[in-house]
């Protein structure tokens, strides 16, 4: 005969007959190491690449071209782009010293904060004042957070033929004023972590050398 009592078998996880703990929690230390010695295994270390240079320099597509090749070694990577910076985190600012600088320190928060978080952050930002750049540094140093800067040293010659965005003609028809490097100043890195001539190379190879840099520091 079946019996038909109210007596059921247990469904949750098994009980252990000398503690009374499941079975399942007595045996998640071993999965926790596993798991810790599979990450400890695929450390990755973020770091921000500021790309610095004059406005139509090669910046900005030197950083994505180089993002891809990052992503394709599932490295997580963040461009920071400067125009959308100016839309959605520094809208209302001019384009005055002390406006310059307020964004360029905004930028720098982000990138730092995300390079110490195992990301990536290229920040193809023109940046144009020492001054800003140094203060930058000096916060990623603080946090003991990596940070290499780039010079796309560009001749304003070779940029205002490219003149992506316009802004050249625009400044030569007095339609524009305080472009950097033409009515406004720039003031060039003096000691870089890599300077790129980016008229003499291709992108890719502009890519590459930024690449590089990243392996001989250990981060890439």
């Amino acid at each position: 005969m079946t019996a038909t009592g109210t007596h059921t078998e247990p469904t949750g996880p098994a009980v252990t007959a000398v503690t009374g703990v499941p079975a399942a929690v007595t045996h998640a230390p071993q999965a926790t190491t596993a798991t810790t010695a599979t990450q400890e295994n695929h450390v990755t270390t973020g770091a921000t690449v500021w790309l610095t240079g004059l406005p139509s320099a090669g910046k900005t597509t030197i950083a994505h071209e180089l993002a891809g090749r990052l992503r394709e070694e599932g490295r997580r990577v963040e461009v920071l782009d400067g125009d959308e910076i100016r839309e959605f985190l520094s809208a209302g600012l001019g384009f005055g010293r002390e406006d310059r600088h307020t964004n360029v320190q905004r930028i720098g928060f982000v990138a730092e904060l995300l390079a110490r978080h195992g990301v990536l952050a290229l920040v193809p930002v023109i940046a144009p004042y020492a001054d800003s750049r140094d203060a930058v540094r000096k916060r990623h140093q603080e946090h003991g957070t990596p940070y290499l800067e780039v010079h796309v040293a560009t001749p304003v010659e070779v940029c205002s033929v490219r003149d992506v965005k316009g802004l050249y003609a625009k400044q030569a028809a007095g339609e524009l004023t305080g472009l950097t490097g033409v009515d406004d100043p720039y003031e060039e890195p003096e000691a870089p972590d890599l300077r790129i001539e980016s008229q003499n190379q291709t992108v890719q190879e502009s890519a590459a050398s930024v690449y590089a840099l990243l392996s001989e520091r250990g981060l890439a």
